[in-house]
């Protein structure tokens, strides 16, 4: 008798995960929605606790990647391809330039949290002011590109 012949009668479930495109759309809003919200608590907590070590500049960071993250999911992956864009001066390429600026506010975003993070707390005692800060920028851009990309269609197409 071999593990093979022992598995034989096992029956797994399907996986719901992986069924249909509609519930897939529905997972990665859910899951960047949730990554959204974590990178801000991460921030809102350590402004909290160590008032004073949290800079009113730092939250720029922040607020150009939720920026970062409207502006490249504004835009529908058809226009984007060029299947429903049809006017504007443009046109697909327009969009294209657009989706491209977008992430790279987003990158410029994590990039300057990256900074903050090392410039201003490598050396300091408290060092969760600026790991928060660079986990918030990152968890925003990882929603951002998981929201653009991980649907199957646009959900209001």
């Amino acid at each position: 008798m071999s593990i093979g012949d022992c598995l034989e009668n096992i029956n797994l479930p399907p996986c719901v995960w992986f069924e249909g495109g509609d519930k897939r759309n529905a997972y990665a809003s859910i899951l960047s929605g949730f990554l959204f919200f974590a990178g801000w608590w991460t921030i809102i907590d350590a402004a909290s606790v160590y008032q004073g070590k949290v800079e009113a500049g730092y939250h720029m960071c922040g607020v150009f990647g939720t920026l970062s993250l409207i502006i490249v999911n504004s835009l529908s992956n058809a226009q984007i391809r060029g299947d429903a864009y049809e006017g504007g001066c443009l046109g697909p390429r327009g969009s294209r330039v657009v989706l491209f600026l977008g992430f790279v506010i987003g990158f410029a975003s994590v990039i300057a949290s990256c900074w903050v993070l090392f410039a201003g707390f490598a050396d300091s005692d408290t060092k969760w002011p600026g790991v928060a800060l660079f986990l918030q920028n990152a968890l925003i851009f990882i929603a951002s590109i998981i929201y653009k990309f991980g649907r199957t269609e646009d959900l209001w197409a």
